[in-house]
């Protein structure tokens, strides 16, 4: 039975998820062997030839050179925890990611070793490509990470994969606002599945030029409301923030996130809480 609502410690109304992304260092190239440039471009270009894209490369960096310091800023500023889904290359390559992870006590969460097409691999390269990302992870922050979240999709293989690599969760679902329990994927073994949310992503300010920062912070505050609502009138859930280094910590949209998260912090109940936290509420 999947539950429509839940009731989350301390009677908060709303549980928020808090999800900075980052892949940057770790997006395709053919510097890194790939067949060709990163398809995701904030400018739309993707040419199918086996050529780099320095632009868009230099638009990753930006995230790790510009972006990151504003998002730690203010995370810190509103005193919020989050969960980072980390591609693991992208924090061997740059450590002060990892480190400012590990200062903030936050929560690393694995988006796989690359942000590369895991749907394409057999599974002994699946379990490998899983296996390298823990270590990598618990290596760069210092603690393992128990919850995954694919590039896009994910194989037949991929859930019951993360359970024999000891995970918690998984968060390649879309299906609701509250976590459940998945115990038939493997007999005796549970995972919980925390869906996440695309609609409220930062990444629709790239995905949709027209898009702009109000917009997103007016549809992220009307689901913020809404949803907070429904846990004043006993029907508490969850809510996902998925946000991009590259994307948010840009000047003209991190203002944006800035208003969020004081509009959120006007409101008592509100649980700021990492999706370990969360999956831990419904697992036995």
């Amino acid at each position: 039975m999947i539950p429509e609502s839940i009731d989350w410690p301390n009677a908060a109304k709303i549980a928020l998820s808090i999800v900075v992304n980052v892949e940057e260092g770790s997006e395709m190239t053919v510097a890194r062997g790939d067949r060709g440039m990163e398809p995701v471009d904030e400018l739309g270009i993707h040419i199918k030839s086996p050529i780099r894209n320095y632009g868009n490369e230099s638009n990753y960096l930006y995230g790790i050179k510009a972006g990151a310091p504003r998002v730690v800023a203010l995370l810190d500023k509103h005193d919020v925890r989050a969960s980072w889904t980390v591609a693991a290359l992208s924090l061997e390559n740059y450590p002060d990611i990892a480190a400012a992870i590990r200062v903030r006590g936050d929560e690393p969460v694995s988006h796989g070793y690359r942000w590369v097409h895991q749907f394409k691999m057999d599974e002994a390269a699946e379990r490998d490509f899983i296996r390298k990302a823990v270590t990598s992870i618990e290596d760069s922050t210092g603690t393992r990470p128990y919850g995954w979240l694919s590039r896009y999709f994910h194989t037949d293989n991929t859930r019951r994969l993360l359970i024999e690599e000891g995970f918690a969760y998984h968060m390649d679902d879309y299906s609701g606002d509250v976590p459940f329990v998945d115990s038939s994927t493997v007999a005796g073994k549970p995972i919980a599945i925390v869906p996440y949310q695309l609609d409220t992503n930062d990444m629709k300010m790239w995905s949709d030029p027209a898009y702009t920062p109000a917009n997103w912070l007016d549809y992220a505050r009307r689901a913020f409301d809404w949803t907070y609502a429904e846990g004043q009138a006993g029907d508490p859930k969850m809510m996902s923030l998925g946000l991009h280094l590259r994307i948010i910590g840009r000047p003209g949209r991190i203002w944006a996130l800035d208003e969020f998260l004081k509009h959120v912090r006007g409101h008592d109940g509100v649980w700021f809480a990492t999706r370990h936290e969360i999956a831990k509420v419904v697992l036995p």
